[in-house]
């Protein structure tokens, strides 16, 4: 049983006895930020002045839409992608993900209800969130979760429900996750070895994981494999997950090691995306890279010939926070708009005062203005101090 432990105490931008106060300096008028509006605005026009992009009227409109979304922050990046945490609980755990010591979980009734998920998520999709994935903890450890998933689904203008998972509720659960409408699903495997997996996880259960995945592709989906590589722990293992994609039709996401509280980081742990890479190309001259979209965190790459393909989430070495379009939700209702940042904003207070979707908006579009250029405004990662990865949602 998790430990019950006084954790570190995160600032919060907000504080409940404080909202009513921050609500009434953020009026509908400041709920706009103009920088952000004039540097879209600006490129866009460049864009139609250019004789060779003509601009049709529906992409005029979408811009005008983005520029005035309280999802657009400062430096113009427009948030379409909301990632929400169910729960801080797991069956599993990660050294990486928990401490040693354990987590101080949330009592249950400062955790988000299915009602307040499913009312945050109509709020973000209707400014502009196309992408929903549920995270924790372990989403599966959510009873309720096949019906969340079908409650999202009938949000009419969101394209994309996913969870991310250990996978070891897969082979129960799936078949009743996409009867609800799961679009899609990622996988978190460090290693193909049992005992590797015991030793990291601190349980059993790599059987049932890879069972897991070839149902998720027998039921026709591709399922994206996330390894976080450790050096001197799995980073033998980079050519044998390369194997895993050649009569698989799967996506595995080599994840360079992040800090979080508890995870003892350090540089030296970490095996950077420059160095996988040459260990592929080492016995995979052909390995080649695939086209990216805009907005994607993993650059993509297969072995001619294979099934599947191969990502490197480069979050450490090559950040891509210029093109961010992440927000997240933690299992207790607290917004935060960068993985790596610790101020946080309590929707969930918001919600339970009785604010109106007015008042959520823009407190939701002054905290999107906050978000700095890169990586929190930090320098130097492994000096922050954040949640440990369960209390943030993967």
């Amino acid at each position: 049983m998790m430990h019950r432990l006084v954790g570190t105490t995160f600032r919060r931008e907000i504080a409940a006895q404080d909202s009513s106060k921050l609500w009434g300096k953020i009026g509908p008028s400041r709920c706009r930020v103009h920088t952000a509006e004039t540097a879209l605005l600006s490129q866009k026009t460049d864009q139609k002045n250019d004789k060779n992009h003509p601009a049709s009227q529906s992409e005029r409109k979408q811009t005008s839409n983005e520029v005035s979304s309280p999802l657009t922050d400062t430096f113009g990046r427009f948030h379409t992608y909301l990632r929400i945490s169910l729960t801080e609980r797991c069956n599993l755990r990660c050294k990486y993900c928990m401490p040693a010591e354990g987590v101080q979980l949330t009592q249950r009734d400062q955790l988000l209800t299915s009602e307040e998920v499913i009312r945050l998520a109509n709020l973000f999709v209707a400014e502009g969130v196309r992408k929903i994935r549920l995270t924790g903890g372990e989403p599966t450890v959510r009873k309720d979760l096949p019906e969340i998933v079908s409650q999202l689904k009938a949000i009419p203008a969101l394209e994309s429900v996913g969870i991310t998972t250990n996978g070891l509720m897969l082979t129960r659960q799936l078949v009743g996750l996409q009867r609800a409408g799961l679009d899609a699903l990622n996988v978190s495997l460090d290693t193909l070895k049992v005992a590797r997996y015991e030793q990291i996880t601190r349980r059993k259960g790599w059987e049932r994981v890879i069972a897991g995945i070839d149902l998720a592709s027998q039921l026709g989906y591709r399922p994206k494999v996330n390894c976080v590589l450790m050096k001197g722990f799995n980073d033998d293992e980079i050519c044998d997950f390369v194997e895993l994609t050649k009569e698989r039709n799967v996506d595995v996401r080599f994840i360079e090691y992040m800090p979080f509280t508890g995870n003892r980081w350090d540089t030296e742990k970490m095996v950077s995306f420059r160095a996988t890479l040459e260990a592929i190309r080492a016995r995979y001259p052909a390995f080649e890279a695939l086209p990216n979209g805009p907005n994607d965190t993993s650059k993509a790459y297969r072995v001619p010939g294979y099934r599947g393909q191969l990502g490197f989430i480069t979050s450490m070495t090559e950040h891509f926070c210029g093109s961010c379009n992440r927000l997240r939700i933690t299992a207790d209702g607290n917004l935060k708009v960068c993985l790596f940042g610790n101020t946080e904003v309590s929707l969930r207070d918001a919600l339970r005062s009785g604010c109106s979707e007015d008042d959520l908006r823009c407190l939701i579009s002054a905290a999107v203005k906050r978000k700095k250029k890169q990586h929190a405004g930090m320098l130097n990662l492994s000096q922050m101090e954040n949640r440990p990865m369960i209390l943030i949602g993967g």
